[in-house]
């Protein structure tokens, strides 16, 4: 066969793997980033004792590969079997996307808190002086001058930790999350057709570039006074006249 009879003879296969990728992805994202704010500002404002679990555990998910991390959720909650039936938790554990999701989410997470501490404390402390000058509540000064401060100079770095989460949503398959690459691998089991891997880097290429593009646009609405810089001008370009 060749590719283009591959691609079209297996496309259904290719964009269940595609929805099933972006499905883990975001979703994985997403848990990440509505607890890592609060994480974050423990990271920035607590004491070190508060501060000792949590660093412990950034420490485990940034220091380990994300596929030990499946391997401990998906095949080490098997060795507690009876205590998660006893504690209503096996019909969340048995199933392979939710054991994916949560290895995701927990990593993403660890990541998303250090890139938001980050931002935290990149902004200036004037800025914070002065919300708190003109009587502005702590959750106040948080919610109007710190996190969007915050997220605009975070912003690019997290947008590099979502691609990275994609490309690392690859993995899911050898817990059997059929995800592109899982898919990839079940058409080449019966094709022997190797032309099948180029069209799965195509879609995933498709995917993050689509990506960049909302988010680039998305980090323009958030910081709309910076523009993109003019190209300057070469010796052998001549300045252009004034009009009449």
């Amino acid at each position: 066969m060749n590719p283009i009879e591959v691609i079209t003879e297996y496309w259904p296969r290719l964009l269940d793997g595609t929805i099933m990728t972006i499905k883990l992805t975001f979703l994985g994202a997403f848990i990440a980033a509505l607890v890592s704010p609060g994480l974050a500002l423990v990271r920035a404002y607590s004491n070190s004792f508060a501060q000792a679990p949590l660093r412990l555990y950034i420490s485990f998910m940034r220091g380990t590969p994300i596929l030990a991390q499946l391997f401990l959720i998906y095949y080490g909650s098997g060795q507690f079997r009876p205590i998660l039936q006893e504690w209503g938790l096996w019909t969340f554990f048995r199933d392979p996307f939710n054991c994916a999701l949560l290895a995701f989410a927990l990593n993403s997470t660890a990541y998303q808190t250090e890139i938001l501490r980050g931002g935290i404390m990149g902004v200036a402390q004037g800025e914070v002086e002065a919300a708190r000058a003109i009587g502005m509540s702590r959750i106040k000064t948080l919610r109007r001058v710190v996190f969007p401060h915050a997220y605009r100079i975070a912003w690019p770095a997290l947008g590099n930790e979502i691609i990275l989460l994609m490309k690392a949503s690859a993995l899911a398959s050898v817990v059997t999350v059929f995800d592109i690459m899982g898919r990839t691998r079940q058409v080449f089991s019966r094709t022997f057709d190797f032309s099948i891997y180029l069209w799965a880097a195509i879609i995933y290429l498709c995917i993050t570039a689509m990506f960049v593009i909302l988010w680039r646009q998305a980090e323009l609405r958030l910081s709309p006074h910076i523009e993109p810089r003019p190209r300057p001008r070469t010796a052998m370009q001549p300045a252009k006249e004034p009009r009449a």
